[in-house]
């Protein structure tokens, strides 16, 4: 009976049970990673950064150390010449926002008397009385709020020395992956027998798409920064340095990051040049949002991690969901890797150099090149 049962069950079913429980287990699995690096944010997303900066900073270590440095000197230049940028550009960011600050508030408080004063002439006519009474209702609002106020000071207090532990943190994983990042995979995928060279191949598969994924982006948020910055120049709106690089930050994220992030440069050009001022570059910035979706990113980005606007969206979607704002930031650059990553995985492996000699073959020129370009950080002195 129960072998009359089993030949009467189609066999597409069967096949079907069986990609059921292993997405089963597969999502099972995905859970428990995000729930365990939720749980280790703070070690987690440190690395993860670190990853980022190495695939951006890498190509400055590796031409040092072609030029005759050892690797402890060229890592030790490349993170030194980036802290002298950093701090450099944040040292004239808040320079440049002390100095700006009080003609902000200036042309804030213009802007509100006329806000109020077409609040009063104009056509919905309010009371100036109406006017005072939503004024007070706001001040009274945050009086009895001062208690939550003063909480969330002290928890920004701690969250500052969180960032402080986690970038110093981040700083001894990027020394390290820049340094000795190819020996650290190679220990990484030492254990793996047979399959280390499918392995390999696939790491090294992941490295390139990563690597050229951060120096696309980076290349768009700079274009995205600076137009946006000449076009507040010009419509002469205060605080342009940091409204730019809060720009930059934003457009990480692929198609919606510029708009979240321009959001905040619509409401500072609306506070202090009116609303003219910000219907213009609420303009540009659409604008600029569609040249970065349909030009900008299809062209340094797309030609080389090759990912449909309709797969960033889905994954902006999801890492959002799943981790808020660094799962968005970082969706795209995993799905990325794993789209180039999956088919050098899958691939037949490479035939050994004995074979290669027995045949009469030999690596072309391209070859070669791919296997140096798909190295891993870090290289041997």
């Amino acid at each position: 009976m129960r072998a009359e049962g089993a030949r009467q069950v189609p066999p597409s079913l069967v096949t079907a049970a069986g990609f059921g429980w292993r997405l089963l287990v597969l999502a099972a699995v995905g859970y428990g990673l995000v729930w365990i690096c939720t749980r280790l944010t703070i070690v987690v997303l440190p690395i993860i950064v670190a990853l980022l900066l190495c695939a951006l900073l890498h190509p400055v270590t590796a031409w040092l150390g072609r030029r005759g440095l050892p690797p402890l000197a060229a890592t030790w230049i490349t993170l030194l010449l980036s802290l002298v940028v950093l701090g450099g550009v944040g040292t004239y960011i808040v320079v440049e926002a002390n100095a700006q600050f009080p003609r902000l508030v200036t042309e804030v408080q213009q802007t509100g008397r006329e806000v109020q004063r077409w609040l009063v002439e104009g056509p919905l006519h309010l009371k100036t009385s109406q006017l005072q009474r939503y004024v007070d209702e706001g001040v009274k609002y945050l009086e009895t709020r001062r208690g939550e106020l003063a909480s969330t000071a002290v928890q920004a207090g701690r969250l500052t020395v969180e960032i402080l532990v986690a970038f110093i943190f981040m700083l001894f994983v990027l020394f390290f992956l820049l340094k000795d990042g190819r020996r650290i995979w190679d220990w990484l995928i030492s254990g793996l027998g047979s399959y280390r060279a499918r392995v390999d191949r696939a790491g090294r598969a992941a490295w390139r798409a990563l690597s050229q994924y951060v120096h696309g982006t980076v290349t768009v948020a700079a274009i995205n920064a600076v137009v946006l910055a000449i076009v507040l120049t010009v419509l002469g709106v205060p605080l342009v340095a940091p409204l730019a690089v809060i720009i930059f930050v934003g457009s990480f994220i692929p198609i919606v990051g510029i708009l979240v992030s321009g959001t905040l440069a619509v409401a500072v050009t609306f506070s202090a040049k009116g609303l003219w001022a910000a219907v213009i570059f609420l303009g540009i910035l659409l604008v600029e949002q569609q040249i970065e979706g349909h030009l900008l990113h299809p062209l340094v980005v797309g030609r080389w991690v090759r990912l449909h606007p309709l797969g960033i969206i889905v994954a902006l979607t999801v890492g959002g969901v799943l981790a808020g704002i660094p799962g968005a930031a970082l969706a795209v650059p995993l799905t990325a890797v794993v789209y180039r990553a999956w088919p050098a995985l899958r691939a037949a492996p490479e035939p050994a150099p004995a074979a290669l000699a027995k045949t009469g073959q030999a690596p072309s020129d391209a070859e070669d090149m791919a296997r140096t370009r798909d190295d891993p950080p870090g290289h041997d002195g």
